[in-house]
């Protein structure tokens, strides 16, 4: 099988062939503008997989896939949010050539959109998935999870990389590029606007039996969830999407500038991508962990509930998640099993097995909370026995937990209301699936 990699040497593209690299028989065709920076990390690739730099600009894709023949496109390339005119040339170049696609884009409009080849792609019999990365396919798999016993009507919650993950010029371009822009969300039950990078709210990332991220801030970013998770929930009325990056003084400068970007209707601040690309990358300092945290609101038979999912990725393995999504589909492809011809979002695209899967013998780890439990559980504590974090008491009770899951710890045995230990040694009947709901 041989997958074209646009942008196959940067951050997402080169992540995604090395977490190929043991696929026997792949053959890896690593794309770009530049050959030198494309030869350099053909030649420190090891794997079973074979790579081949190539000399490939987006704009001439037709002509490359003439002469390269790939099975599978992958744009990992972007930022998707400034394509301009032919913002969907390769998607309408691989239909016709027959060729089935994939990308990576952060884009809410441009994944939105894509649904518009759906027609000529089932004609061809090709797949055309767009927005292949945790946003919004992580998300909308775990809410899929949510939704089996409950009617969600409202979402928030966001990704908090590690300081150490690094980040690409091309992301950096697409986030100050809407630092200050308009927004579309669904707010109140309508379509509404929010202000990029202007609007922050604080989570704190907590999966059951492992220590938290502190509590951190996050602000508004313009990711595919926001327009492509909505039709799937006709009750849904609210949600929000933001990044928490670190080290906050950076976060809340960003902050500031798109701020006085709405305010005083400046220009783009696109120009300043690099600067900001440069700081971000050298101001490499605290903790290597990162986490993501999605907390729904709705109902289950009546009765007002919210749920929150969180998962903690320690040291090197976090930065690979957003690439696990188009590894998934690959290695279903090198298996047989083929997504559906046609062009859409890409937000079943895969299930929380299927991740539970990917981050089998990582240092990843998700979990499950009954939020309102946990703080009917603090309410009803004196001030004496209230803990000194947001969270209740990991259980101290010898009694197994008749819970199931990662996540089940949030219900507990009854020994300690709210209990959250999970995955523990007192706590062994919650030792299930970790996306497993109690």
């Amino acid at each position: 099988m041989k997958v074209l990699i646009l942008g196959g040497y940067g951050v997402f593209g080169g992540r995604l062939a090395e977490l190929l690299s043991d696929a026997a028989g792949l053959e890896l065709l690593i794309c770009g503008r530049d050959l030198t920076r494309a030869q350099a990390f053909c030649a420190r690739f090891r794997g079973q997989a074979s790579v081949r730099p190539i000399l490939l600009d987006r704009r001439d894709i037709e002509d490359g896939l003439r002469r390269l023949t790939p099975d599978l496109v992958v744009d990992a390339s972007g930022p998707f949010q400034h394509y301009g005119e032919r913002r969907y040339g390769v998607i309408a170049a691989c239909i016709a050539a027959g060729i089935d696609y994939l990308d990576f884009a952060d884009a809410a409009d441009f994944v939105f959109g894509v649904s518009r080849f759906d027609a000529e792609a089932r004609t061809a019999g090709v797949f055309a998935l767009s927005g292949i990365s945790s946003f919004p396919v992580l998300t909308a798999a775990v809410l899929r999870a949510m939704a089996s016993d409950m009617e969600i009507t409202a979402v928030e919650g966001g990704i908090a990389p590690s300081p150490y993950a690094g980040i690409g010029l091309n992301v950096m371009r697409a986030v100050v590029g809407y630092a200050g822009a308009p927004v579309t969300l669904r707010r109140g039950g309508a379509t509404a606007h929010g202000i990029g990078l202007a609007e922050s709210r604080r989570f704190t990332v907590a999966v059951p039996g492992r220590v938290p991220l502190r509590d951190l801030r996050f602000s508004l970013v313009d990711v595919p969830d926001l327009q492509v998770i909505p039709p799937d929930y006709p009750m849904m009325t609210d949600i929000w999407m933001g990044a928490g990056p670190v080290p906050e003084i950076l976060h809340r400068a960003l902050n500031l500038l798109a701020r006085a970007r709405a305010a005083f209707r400046l220009p783009s601040l696109v120009p300043f991508s690099r600067l900001f690309y440069l700081v971000l990358n050298a101001m490499k300092f605290g903790e290597h962990r990162g986490g993501m945290i999605v907390r729904a609101r709705g109902t289950v038979a009546g009765r007002r509930v919210t749920r929150s999912w969180h998962l903690l990725a320690e040291g090197d393995d976090g930065p690979y998640i957003p690439s696990m999504a188009v590894e998934a589909i690959v290695r279903k492809l090198l298996a047989g099993e083929r997504p559906d011809a046609g062009a859409r979002p890409g937000t079943h695209a895969l299930d929380l097995a299927d991740y539970d899967a990917l981050f089998a013998g990582r240092a990843i780890y998700t979990g499950c909370r009954d939020d309102d439990a946990e703080k009917r559980a603090r309410s009803t504590r004196t001030s004496s026995d209230r803990p000194s974090t947001p969270f209740p008491r990991a259980c101290a009770s010898s009694t197994p937990c008749a819970c199931r899951g990662a996540g089940a710890g949030a219900r507990g045995c009854g020994a300690v209301p709210g209990c959250w230990r999970g995955r523990s040694a007192r706590c062994s009947a919650s030792r299930g699936p970790a996306t497993t709901w109690p």
